[in-house]
This record gives C-alpha cells, sequence and structure tokens, in this order.
C-alpha cells in the first residue's frame, strides 16, 4: 500500500513539473499543495486568503533545497515525511495536540502569522531590525539581515518563516548549515574563539539586565569545544556539528 501511494503520490506530483526534468519550482509546489487544500479538512477554518500554502511550502523549500535554487526534487519530497504529515490534516478526527505539533496546520499556521503581525509594529508587512530587537541579540540579528534575503533592509513574511524553522528545528543539519553561515561573520568556513565571544558578549549583557550570574565565556567555550572535538583545537568547522 506505501508502494501504491508513493507512485500515485509521484505522479500527482509529476503533473506540476512543467520541465519534466523530475523537479518542482517554488511556484509549482504551491500550486500542489493550493489544489490539495480542498481536500483537508482540518484546514476548513481558514480565510482563503491566509496563505498557509506558503506557511507549507517554505518547509519544503527550506529543508530539501539545500542549495537555495527554489526548486526541489520530486523524489526528495518523496522521500521526506512532510507529505504524510501535511496529508494528516484529512483527519477530521485529529486531536488539538496533534495538531499544535503539526507545521502545516491551521493552529500553527494562525501562531505563526499571529506573531509576525504583532512583530510587525509599523503594519506595513515586513519587519525591520528595531521590530525584531525584542527577541534576538543584535550581534545575531545584524548578521540575520547581512545574510537572509531582505527588502530595503527590511524582512517579508517568506523569511521570517525560515528563521523560526531554524530557530524550531536546531538540531536538522539544515538548519545547523543555515545558522552555521549567520553565525561565521568571517565568512571562513569555521567559528573560533574570537567569532563564539563575539555573539556571547550580547548574551551576557542580556543576563546582566535580567539580574542573572553571566556565565563566564572560557566556560562555554571550553564546553563547546569539548563536544565537538574539531580537528584543529581552535577551529569549529561545520561538519563537526553534524
Amino acid at each position: 500500500m506505501r508502494k501504491m501511494w508513493l507512485d500515485h503520490t509521484r505522479v500527482g506530483l509529476s503533473v506540476y513539473d512543467s520541465n519534466r526534468q523530475g523537479y518542482l519550482t517554488e511556484t509549482e509546489l504551491e500550486n500542489y499543495i493550493n489544489d490539495l487544500l480542498p481536500g483537508l479538512c482540518q484546514l476548513d477554518g481558514l480565510e482563503k486568503s491566509f496563505h498557509s500554502f506558503c506557511t507549507a511550502v517554505r518547509k519544503f523549500l527550506f529543508f530539501l533545497d539545500g542549495a537555495r535554487t527554489n526548486r526541489i526534487r520530486i523524489l526528495d519530497i518523496l522521500a521526506s515525511t512532510f507529505l504524510d504529515d501535511l496529508l494528516e490534516l484529512r483527519d477530521e478526527e485529529l486531536s488539538k495536540e496533534m495538531q499544535e505539533q503539526n507545521w502545516f496546520s491551521a493552529p500553527s499556521a494562525l501562531r505563526i502569522y499571529g506573531h509576525y503581525l504583532n512583530l510587525d509594529r509599523n503594519h506595513n508587512g515586513m519587519l525591520s531590525k528595531t521590530e525584531l530587537a525584542s527577541t534576538l541579540t543584535k550581534p545575531f540579528l545584524d548578521r540575520v539581515f547581512q545574510t537572509c534575503l531582505t527588502y530595503g533592509g527590511e524582512m517579508d513574511y517568506k523569511t521570517y518563516l525560515d528563521l523560526v524553522l531554524a530557530l524550531e528545528n536546531r538540531s536538522e543539519p539544515q538548519v545547523l548549515a543555515f545558522l552555521f553561515k549567520i553565525l561565521d561573520i568571517k565568512e571562513c568556513g569555521y567559528l573560533d574563539a574570537f567569532t563564539l565571544s563575539y555573539f556571547f558578549r550580547a548574551i551576557q549583557e542580556q543576563m546582566k539586565a535580567r539580574s542573572d550570574q553571566p556565565v563566564p565565556f572560557n566556560d562555554v567555550k571550553d564546553e563547546l569545544f569539548d563536544m565537538v572535538r574539531p580537528k584543529d583545537p581552535e577551529k569549529n568547522h561545520l561538519a563537526r556539528f553534524n
């Protein structure tokens, strides 16, 4: 039955592959998911104007388009569990707890979009550094805006979704690569003590502002290097984190 389902789904996805090369572009995947929505009863309560498909598509792109080409192999879509999670929303008796744990569900999509709207204090549909400053440290936020796609120095909803996916799935290899690029301020392919100290100083300042006892940087650095065990004792390469 699983093989039959995979074959049927592969054919269904291939219908949207306009170039017949085994890939779906972002727009083609949006069209596929948008056509699935009427059959997902757990999304019946959402307004049609709400881009739940945008929320869904970002997860596929973030985790399956590692090269950031804005297209995904159909075989990779089938090999992931994302379609299973999406189609789970056909279950009329899906519990509230299961819905809240499902990225594609209405409660999850509305939660994330609600946070975005709350942060957007000037209501222009974009997020500035100032609007995000309450959630992230300044050095990290500066790097996010340097490395991620922005428009006139502001972040749109799609980029915000990428950031949310990264912060909510920190142990995944794709997330580690995403965060490593942000932290690699010298763009040298590794993190050294100077780089770690640069970001950690802001965390120490936050702890002081909350009247917490700051953790000494050397303790954190030594623990991190002990866990990663880099070949070069002064450099942490991305491969050592995976």
